[in-house]
């Protein structure tokens, strides 16, 4: 084996072979151990303040080799002190150019706008990507990006962690098992933007019209990448850029890959065929610019096989769905959570992977006799980025791909787009990657990137 493959060549093409039996037992052999050097992944980290930092500390036993940020100051300065023999970037394009044959794979985790330019590159150089959700800022981006990353064979994950949880995959299973009959409606739902985030406040502002000085660490022009330019201001960087519809996705965006992924997986969604949306935005200036400080946002999905249409109803800034007659007397709903209504009972759970997964009432619960384990759970200690690497290197596929979390980008951020056009039922034709009655929300499907920025 050593002497027909070199471990580049290995790597670059085990995209291809992850399904295999073949693969999944080379990989646990000793050649690729946990201890052998030529099983360390050579990761570069894109974007490294936050959640980046956090995907970083999940690939911890790997090899660190380069990290890149535009912003070279505080915000930062935990992931340099941690990885100090990693080579530092400030452009990603540099960091290909300089350093491709030494990077197998990277992660993505800069802000919303940024996330498929810098995906595409790192799957037309063949590397395996980790990029956090939503997978894309825009709808046509999710469909380019899904449609590439087939075409590489690269290795792909998008990071809604909670898709590796057991409870995710419980829930499939439940359902399959006929615990509370066919699901007709959903609800899921988000504290955010109110629940104490960074950006809560910008929901009732317009741009602000100062223009304060760029600070001396921050690539200002690199980090706002492929969208039209504007002064910078403190106000979008480092934390609140998610309040502003040229950087983020609102609270949908933000929280819907997370809360709406076990519903989307386990009872197999696809794409909605209308949305309408109602939000707390009335003043132009505003919402021309910003999230709305809460809103609703109504899907419509069509039947699928023997599975009957189903009502989804996303409500976030606070506002929480109707208590179902299941629940008990005093219970209580979670900050943000889903309940999936069935026609023979309720199950309710938490925000990431169906945390606190319960079939209500309790009473229900404790009498279901639960089925046995039929989807492979990714195991215990296995954390989202671990999924990824293991499929690096050859081993099962991973259980977010961008051909699936390009689908779920997808639906969440058609809300945002309702939520741009509040008050009104937006017919989606999936194939055509259009809306068949509305020009203006067409127009929403993508923007127009700046001169020198494609995918």
């Amino acid at each position: 084996m050593k002497s027909r493959f070199s471990r580049r060549s290995f790597l670059k093409t085990s995209g291809a072979a992850t399904t295999s039996a073949f693969a999944f037992n080379i990989a646990s052999t000793s050649l690729f151990g946990a201890n052998a050097p030529s099983n360390k992944l050579n990761i570069a980290g894109i974007g490294i303040g936050g959640m980046g930092m956090g995907n970083l500390r999940g690939c911890m036993n790997e090899n660190i080799v380069a990290l890149c940020d535009v912003d070279t100051g505080a915000h930062t300065a935990a992931a340099r002190k941690k990885f100090p023999n990693a080579k530092q970037f400030e452009d990603y394009r540099v960091m290909f150019d300089k350093m491709d044959k030494d990077i197998d794979a990277v992660i993505v985790a800069t802000p919303d706008h940024t996330h498929a330019v810098i995906t595409m590159e790192a799957m037309q150089r063949g590397k395996h990507v980790y990029c956090q959700k939503p997978l894309t800022h825009t709808i046509y981006e999710a469909r380019k990006i899904a449609e590439a990353a087939k075409k590489y064979g690269i290795v792909t994950q998008m990071g809604n962690q909670g898709r590796s949880s057991i409870q995710t995959r419980m829930l499939k299973e439940w359902l399959e098992d006929g615990a509370i009959g066919d699901v007709k409606e959903i609800f899921g739902w988000t504290d955010r933007p109110v629940g104490g985030n960074p950006w809560s406040d910008f929901a009732v502002k317009a741009r602000p019209k100062d223009t304060p000085p760029i600070p001396s660490t921050l690539n200002w022009d690199l980090w706002l990448g492929p969208v039209a330019h504007r002064p910078y201001h403190p106000d979008y960087v480092p934390s609140k850029w998610r309040a502003w519809q040229d950087f983020g996705t609102g609270a949908l965006g933000d929280m819907g890959c997370h809360i709406l992924d076990p519903s989307f997986w386990a009872l197999d969604l696809g794409a909605p065929e209308s949305i309408q949306a109602t939000t707390t935005h009335w003043e132009p200036e505003i919402s021309a610019e910003t999230y709305p400080r809460a809103s609703i946002v109504r899907f419509q999905f069509p039947a699928r096989g023997n599975r009957p249409p189903v009502k989804l109803t996303w409500s976030d800034g606070r506002l929480l769905p109707p208590i179902p007659d299941a629940f008990e007397p005093g219970k209580k709903l979670p900050p943000s959570g889903a309940i999936l209504v069935g026609d023979e009972g309720c199950i309710m759970h938490g925000s990431h992977g169906a945390s606190a997964l319960r079939i209500v009432p309790d009473v229900q619960m404790k009498a279901y006799k639960r089925p046995k384990e039929k989807y492979p759970r990714v195991g215990k200690g296995v954390r989202h980025e671990h999924d990824w690497i293991i499929a690096c290197k050859g081993g099962r596929p991973c259980c977010s791909p961008f051909s699936y979390g390009a689908a779920l980008t997808e639906m969440a951020l058609l809300g945002m787009v309702a939520i741009k056009q509040p008050n009104q039922r937006l017919h989606w034709d999936t194939k055509a990657l259009k809306f068949t009655n509305n020009d203006k929300a067409n127009e929403l499907l993508h923007i127009d990137y700046r001169d020198g920025w494609k995918i």
